[in-house]
C-alpha cells in the first residue's frame, strides 16, 4: 500500500492463507494499521481520527433520526418536535447530530489550516489535497441540506437565500434554480430532495475518505519538517518511522477522548449555543426573519458573498466589461466559490521549494494574518449588513484572495528559508534526544 519499505502481512494459519487468497481483507487492515508513520508527528496530526469519528457519528445518528423524521412541509417541524419530546433519547440524538456537524467542521478547518501551514499539499500529495477539498465541498452541501430539514424559520429562509444564488448565474440560472428546488420556490419538493441528498451524501463522503486515506498511504504521510521518509531500504525507513499501531493509535485515541469530553460537555450543558432561536419557530413564507444568517461554519464565505456589492469598483469593472452580465449578485457567487477554488489550487500557487512553514520566517507572518483574516470573515458574516461591515468584509476578502494569488507565489521567489533537517530522524533526535532510540534493557 505504501511506497515506504516495511513488513507486509503474512498469513500463518491454514484459514488465514485460505482467506488471504480469496479476500485479502486481513492483509489490507494489517497494512493500514501497521503503515510506517513519520515518528515526529505533533499534536496537529490528531484531527484525522476526530474527523473519522465525526463521520461515523453523523451517519449513525442520522440514520436513527431519519427513522422518525417526516420530509413533508406540513409535518417536518412537528416530527422534529416528536423526536425531541417522545422518542427515547431523541433529544440527545438530535443534539449530538446537530453539534456533531459543528465539531466536524471545526476539525476539518484545523485539518485544512494545518495542511496549509506544513505544506501537506505539495508534491507528491496534490491529488490527496484535491480529494480532501472535494470532501470539504460535499460536507458543505450535506450540512446545508441538513439545516433545511427542521423546517424552522431560519431553515426556510436560509434555503431561499442560498438557492437564490444559483438564479444569479446568467442564462441558465433560473432553470438551474427551478431544477434544484423542484419548483418555482422552496416547498415540499425542495424538502424531499434535500432530505434524500442529505441522507445520500455522507456515504459519498465516506467513499471519498477511503480514497483520501488510500492516497496518503500511497505517498506516505506528511510531517512537520516536510522532509520525506528515506526509502532506500527498510532499515533506513525504520529510522524515520514508527508503526501506526500502537504508537499513533494510542496517541490519537487519547486526543479523541479529550475532544469528546469537551464535545459532550457542550451537548449536555449548552446544546443550542451554536443554533439560531428563529429555527424553533415553524417556517412561515409570509414572515421574513430580521436577520438571515447561516450556520457558523459557512460564515466566512457568506461574508465574502456579501462583500461585493454594486458600488465596489471591481464589480463595476466586471459589469462594464461583460455588458452587465456579471452583476453584483453573480460576482458575489463567483467570489464565494472562488475563495474555495483558490484554496484547492494552492499546490500550484505555492512556489516555495520548502514544504513546511516551520522553516519559512516570512511565510509564518502572512499565514498568521490568514488565520486572523478567516476569523474576521467569520465574525463579519454573522453581523447585520452595514457600511462598516461591508468594508471589513471587503478588506478581509481581498486579503484572502491576495494570500493565495499574490503572496504565496511571490514568497517562493523572495523568501530565504531556514536550513531544514536532512532526515526525520535528525529532527526527532533534536526534539526528544537519542535516548528515545536506545533499545530497552
Amino acid at each position: 500500500m505504501s511506497g515506504i519499505p516495511h513488513d507486509h502481512y503474512e498469513p500463518k494459519t491454514r484459514f488465514e492463507k485460505w482467506l488471504h487468497q480469496r479476500l485479502p481483507i486481513v492483509g489490507l487492515i494489517y497494512d493500514t494499521i501497521m503503515i510506517p508513520t513519520p515518528k515526529n508527528l505533533n499534536w496537529m496530526w490528531i484531527w484525522g481520527i476526530v474527523l473519522a469519528f465525526c463521520l461515523v457519528l453523523q451517519i449513525v445518528t442520522g440514520i436513527i433520526l431519519a427513522m422518525h423524521y417526516t420530509p413533508h412541509v406540513d409535518l417536518a417541524f412537528a416530527s422534529v418536535e416528536h423526536i425531541m419530546r417522545d422518542v427515547n433519547a431523541g433529544h440527545m440524538l438530535r443534539y449530538i447530530h446537530a453539534n456533531g456537524a459543528s465539531l466536524f467542521f471545526l476539525a476539518v478547518y484545523i485539518h485544512i489550516f494545518r495542511g496549509l501551514y506544513y505544506g501537506s499539499y505539495k508534491s507528491p500529495r496534490e491529488v490527496t489535497w484535491i480529494i480532501g477539498m472535494l470532501i470539504y465541498l460535499a460536507m458543505m452541501a450535506t450540512a446545508f441540506m441538513g439545516y433545511v430539514l427542521p423546517w424552522g424559520q431560519m431553515s426556510f429562509w436560509g434555503a431561499t437565500v442560498i438557492t437564490g444564488l444559483f438564479g444569479a448565474i446568467p442564462f441558465i440560472g433560473e432553470s438551474l434554480q427551478t431544477w434544484l428546488l423542484g419548483g418555482p420556490a422552496v416547498d415540499n419538493a425542495t424538502l424531499n430532495r434535500f432530505f434524500s441528498l442529505h441522507y445520500l451524501l455522507p456515504f459519498i463522503i465516506a467513499a471519498l475518505v477511503a480514497v483520501h486515506i488510500w492516497a496518503f498511504h500511497t505517498t506516505g504521510n506528511s510531517n512537520p519538517t516536510g522532509v520525506e521518509v528515506r526509502r532506500g531500504s527498510k532499515e533506513e525507513a525504520e529510522k524515520d518511522t514508527l508503526p501506526f499501531w500502537p504508537y499513533f493509535v494510542i496517541k490519537d485515541l487519547f486526543a479523541l477522548a479529550v475532544v469528546l469530553l469537551l464535545f459532550f460537555a457542550v451537548v449536555g450543558f449548552m446544546p443550542n449555543f451554536l443554533g439560531e432561536p428563529d429555527n424553533y419557530i415553524e417556517a412561515n413564507p409570509l414572515m421574513t426573519p430580521a436577520h438571515i444568517v447561516p450556520e457558523w461554519y459557512f460564515l466566512p464565505f457568506y461574508a465574502i458573498l456579501r462583500a461585493f456589492t454594486a458600488d465596489v469598483w471591481v464589480v463595476q469593472i466586471a459589469s462594464f466589461l461583460t455588458g452587465g452580465i456579471v452583476d453584483a449578485k453573480f460576482f458575489g457567487v463567483i467570489a464565494m466559490f472562488g475563495a474555495i477554488i483558490v484554496m484547492a489550487l494552492v499546490p500550484w500557487l505555492d512556489t516555495s521549494s520548502v514544504r513546511s512553514g516551520r522553516y519559512r520566517p516570512m511565510f509564518k507572518w502572512w499565514f498568521a494574518f490568514l488565520v486572523v483574516d478567516f476569523i474576521v470573515l467569520m465574525w463579519a458574516g454573522s453581523q447585520k449588513p452595514s457600511d462598516v461591515m461591508g468594508w471589513i468584509s471587503l478588506i478581509a476578502a481581498a486579503y484572502w484572495f491576495a494570500y493565495f494569488l499574490v503572496v504565496l507565489p511571490l514568497l517562493g521567489l523572495i523568501e530565504k528559508p531556514l536550513p531544514t533537517p536532512k532526515t526525520i530522524e535528525e529532527d526527532f533526535n533534536a526534539h526528544y534526544g537519542d535516548a528515545h532510540n536506545a533499545p530497552a534493557e
